[in-house]
This record gives C-alpha cells, structure tokens and sequence, in this order.
C-alpha cells in the first residue's frame, strides 16, 4: 500500500497523426496545470520542424514542452531506453514542482515504455556489432533487416515498420548479445513495479476518411510552410537515417530529379496514412485507452471538456 501511494498521476494523450493530440494536450495541461511531455520519436531532432509537425509557439499557448528539439538527427543511435529515461526524469522533475505531466505523443512504443516503466538500460550496446548492423543493413536494405528480426522475435517484427531501422537493429543487437529476444526483455521487465497512476485518453475518427482529410490538409499546409527546401536542408546536412523520416522520404526522388513533385507528395500523403492506420493498431491494443472520436463533438473545446470529465472520472487527480 505504501508502494502504491508513491505513484505519480499522468494524463497521456496518444491516437493517429493529424489527429488532435497536441492541442487536447495542451487543454488538458492548462485545465489541470500541467505540462507537457513528448512521446514523438521525430519531434525529438532539431531542424526537423515541419515534417515533424513539431509545436509552434503559438500552439504551446505558454505550457512548457519537454523531450522536444534536442538531439541533432544524424546517425547516433537514440534509443527507446534513452528516451524513457529522460521521460522519466523529466515527469519526475515536472511532478516535484506540483505540476500534471501530460504524455502526449504517437510513438506507441515510447508511450508504452513509460507507463508500464520498461527497463530497456540493462543491456550495454556493443558499438562493434552496431557497426557491423549498420553496414549490414547499408549492403541488403531494412527490408532485409526486418526479415531477419522477424525470425528471431516476430512479436516485435509486427510491430515495427522497414523505416524504423535504428529499432530493428537495437533489436537484433540485443539478440546478438544475450540470445533473448527484445520482447521477451520488455515482457520480463513490465514485472518491475509501476512508476505512474495513467489516465490514457486516446483521439480518433469514426468516420476515417476525416482523419484522411485532415492528413492530406495537414500535408498540404507542411509544403506550403517550406517542407520541400526543410528537406533539401536536412538531406544536404546530415542524410542517412533522418531522411527515412515521412516527410523527407518521399520528397527524395523530387530532390534527386527522378519523379515529380506532384507524384511524390501523393506519395507522402499515402504514407502519412498508413502511418495512421499503424498507429491505431498499436494504441488499439491497450485496453486503458479511453477513446475519444472527434468527430462526435462541434469544437476541440467541446472535446476538450470531454477529456476534462474523463481525467476526473479516472480520480487520478484526487490521488494522494
């Protein structure tokens, strides 16, 4: 009992891209006083700012913003385990000065890691053998890659796609090293006890062909903010991994003058929702989302007083 009190109230906001998270998050960290904390694994980078669709100023609306443009994105390998130590620290940091941590974010490995407080930091990376993965995966492709990580653990093959080659790697290095597959790993460390009290608040459409529409809109307005010349910046400066990033990936035969501009971002809009319809499969699959359809209400604030009611339901903010 005394273990359970010691348990810190966080509001996590999760669901598809282009979905509403960021200003739902934004509400309910106004709403409950809080802050909020990144779960995106590209919001992470620097310079990566349209393709990201990272928060403006305008849209943080004064709340503090945590794990957001800070690591450069070249080929440094930034784990899950990195991450959620630092998310770690920082809800910790926030909940110290009386503060709400609000996870918000739709990298559902990143939001899982957290809340069910996975201990990824025991195994130590073998630069050697990263060196070796990576050529590896520079010579037969991440398609090949994945293939061979899903004969060793198809449980975490399915969940992962070609372009998150630096997880795949991580996976096969773990496999390499200890001869127990990165799910077996993650199974065995959700046995540590939990860190957080989560309310999970997730964002989708009833209808998909809105979520659809606003991917497309959202698209649109990235290349009318500049995304192909944030393209031809990153692929200049840095290439390699940032650049299987959506938003860059699909722009690099336009920038390579092999296709037209037009045809790759149909490619990129295609993509977008793909990445959508992954990103409900995963969240779908945690059975403490509680699941908001956004086109059931008139206004975000509409839906933001829907969540409001939810937090308070869930009496996490009463915890003590």
């Amino acid at each position: 009992m005394m273990q359970e009190k010691k348990r810190i109230p966080l509001i996590a906001v999760v669901g598809p891209t282009a979905s509403g998270k960021t200003a739902l998050a934004v509400a309910l960290a106004k709403a409950f006083d809080g802050e909020v904390i990144s779960a995106d694994s590209m919001q992470i980078y620097r310079r990566m700012e349209i393709a990201t669709a990272k928060p403006t100023r305008e849209e943080m609306q004064g709340i503090p913003h945590h794990l957001i443009d800070f690591a450069e994105p070249d080929n440094t390998a930034f784990s899950v385990a990195d991450y959620t130590k630092l998310a770690h620290d920082a809800i910790a940091e926030v909940s110290a000065r009386g503060k709400l941590p609000v996870l918000a974010g739709g990298t559902g490995l990143y939001v899982n890691a957290v809340i069910d407080n996975l201990d990824l930091t025991e195994i130590e990376n073998d630069p050697a053998l990263r060196r070796t993965l990576h050529a590896q995966a520079a010579e037969r492709g991440n398609e090949a890659m994945l293939e061979e990580l899903r004969r060793v653990d198809p449980a975490l093959a399915e969940k992962l796609h070609p372009n998150n080659l630096g997880r795949i790697l991580r996976a096969l290095e773990v496999y390499r090293l200890t001869g127990i597959p990165m799910s077996e790993h993650q199974r065995r460390s959700r046995l540590a006890p939990a860190r957080y009290l989560p309310c999970v608040i997730g964002i989708t459409f009833e209808d998909r062909s809105r979520l659809y529409e606003r991917i497309n809109r959202r698209v649109d307005g990235m290349l009318a903010a500049g995304l192909v010349e944030e393209a031809r910046e990153i692929s200049r400066i840095y290439g390699g991994t940032a650049m299987q990033a959506i938003g860059y990936k699909e722009l690099q035969p336009y920038l390579d003058g092999e296709e037209t501009l037009e045809n790759c971002v149909g490619n990129l809009k295609q993509a977008t929702r793909r990445y959508a319809k992954r990103q409900l499969s995963w969240f779908r699959r945690d059975e403490r989302v509680h699941w908001l359809l956004a086109d059931h209400f008139d206004s975000a604030g509409e839906l933001a007083r829907e969540a409001e009611n939810v937090v308070h339901k869930s009496g996490i903010i009463c915890y003590n």
